[in-house]
């Protein structure tokens, strides 16, 4: 896997290469890129870029000064997009919403547009049920606590924790890869620890969430129907929020879209690429 060094560290990053136009794909906590296994391939014809952030799924720590807030994270994967040298990117999110803080940046400007897929927004950072690891990663020792419990089956499954963001359920490979890098690391438990207590208070995260308005490019907002993470309201909201904003709502899936139905999912984002002017691009020989 390629990376490449940052301001405040390493990031790792899959790229599937080509002359289509550039997707840029979030993940959630404490995710990577195999959050949209099941996504890339159906998008034939784009080239997806997937960086692994610096939520405890990342294999190697960042600096200990780096800013792992939400807004800071957001400026990290907009050095990422400029440092890459891309363009007129698409911007994808799921579960993890603060992304869509940088088009607050200076940065911001090389994103074409955005889809939104049942992620934080609003005053919900974190969802409910991980306000409480949040206050668990303030206490000393509390992340390699965590990290022990999400070995136990019944935790891990929880529907009120991780077992809840799928309906379909995650591979219990694919949850062992996410939680390594936090078993494995003192620092990498120290930057999950950073971002996951960096949440700020319910005005800030208004009034930011205002400000998000300003960016008028086109926006597709896909909300699951049975997400008990991501409030049902905040779909249409966030749609009206932005003025290109569009809503789609998809039947029979929780936060993890990309997991319970990738094939509608791959679906509507080609067609909204299309609609807006993000033609595939096909290798020919």
């Amino acid at each position: 896997m390629p990376g490449i060094e940052l301001s405040a560290g390493p990031i790792d990053y899959e790229d599937t290469g080509g002359a289509g136009p550039v997707l840029v794909f979030g993940h959630g906590v404490p995710m990577d890129g195999r959050q949209w296994r099941k996504v890339v391939p159906l998008l034939d014809g784009y080239r997806c870029v997937l960086p692994t952030l610096p939520f405890g799924g990342h294999r190697r720590p960042m600096r200990p000064d780096a800013d792992l807030s939400h807004r800071g994270v957001a400026r990290l994967l907009g050095e990422f997009v400029e440092r890459l040298g891309l363009d007129d990117v698409t911007l994808v999110l799921n579960d993890w919403g603060g992304g869509q803080f940088l088009v607050l940046e200076e940065e911001g400007r090389r994103v074409a547009r955005m889809v939104l897929v049942a992620c934080e927004a609003f005053d919900n950072f974190p969802p409910g049920p991980a306000r409480a690891l949040a206050a668990v990663c303030r206490v000393p020792g509390g992340v390699r606590l965590l990290e022990r419990l999400m070995r136990v089956p019944a935790i891990r499954h929880s529907r009120k924790g991780y077992g809840g963001m799928s309906l379909r359920g995650v591979p219990d490979d694919i949850m062992d890869g996410w939680f390594a890098p936090v078993a494995g690391s003192r620092a990498v438990r120290r930057d999950f620890a950073k971002f996951a207590t960096s949440a700020p208070g319910r005005e800030t995260l208004l009034a930011w969430s205002r400000r998000l308005g300003g960016f008028d490019r086109p926006v597709l907002v896909v909300w699951a129907t049975e997400d008990p993470l991501m409030p049902r309201e905040h779909g249409p909201r966030l749609a009206e929020l932005y003025p290109q904003g569009r809503l789609v709502e998809i039947a029979d899936s929780s936060t993890l879209v990309p997991e319970d139905q990738p094939e509608r999912l791959a679906e509507v984002i080609t067609d909204f690429l299309v609609r807006t002017g993000a033609e595939p691009v096909r290798r020919t020989g």
